[in-house]
């Protein structure tokens, strides 16, 4: 039986810390499915989503094992249409910690889909989407924060 997993987020931007997560992760999984989430409390939209799926889908072009859609439902059920037994996290602290497992007892006890999550390097601990987003605000180089081919240019921030 093939192993699927789902890696969700809003990836705004995707950084070197989701990227080792997705890298590390494809040493468990058969197939990862990246999904873009519209965030509807962050009052994120479709149309702010498009570029982080377009970005993300080009970054991994070669790598027949990833796929990146967009998703605007329950996690568990966007990982249900993908065939998906796992959900794939990564966590960098503590508090992310205490947060994803609230998430993910939520998410078994309502679809029995089991999360997965990995720690952060202690090297890209540091880095967070928030952390880029606020750099590249106050017009400092933020990439050197992301994967080898992807530039802040590439968003919509």
């Amino acid at each position: 039986m093939e192993r699927v997993a789902v890696f969700p987020g809003s990836f705004n931007p995707f950084t070197l810390g989701h990227a080792d997560i997705v890298k590390r992760g494809l040493e468990l999984f058969d197939r990862i499915v990246i999904g873009v989430g519209i965030n509807e409390q962050k009052a994120a939209s479709s149309e702010e989503t498009l570029p982080r799926v377009t970005v993300l889908r080009r970054l991994y072009a070669n790598e027949p094992r990833i796929s990146v859609e967009e998703y605007s439902t329950l996690t568990v059920d966007f990982a249900r249409q993908h065939q998906a037994q796992f959900i794939l996290r990564g966590v960098r602290t503590y508090k992310d910690f205490e947060y994803e497992q609230q998430i993910a007892e939520v998410n078994r006890q309502i679809s029995g889909i089991e999360t997965v999550i990995l720690f952060s390097k202690p090297e890209l601990s540091h880095i967070s989407s928030s952390i880029v987003r606020e750099l590249n605000h106050f017009g400092k180089s933020v990439n050197e924060f992301l994967p080898d081919g992807l530039h802040i240019s590439d968003y919509s921030l």
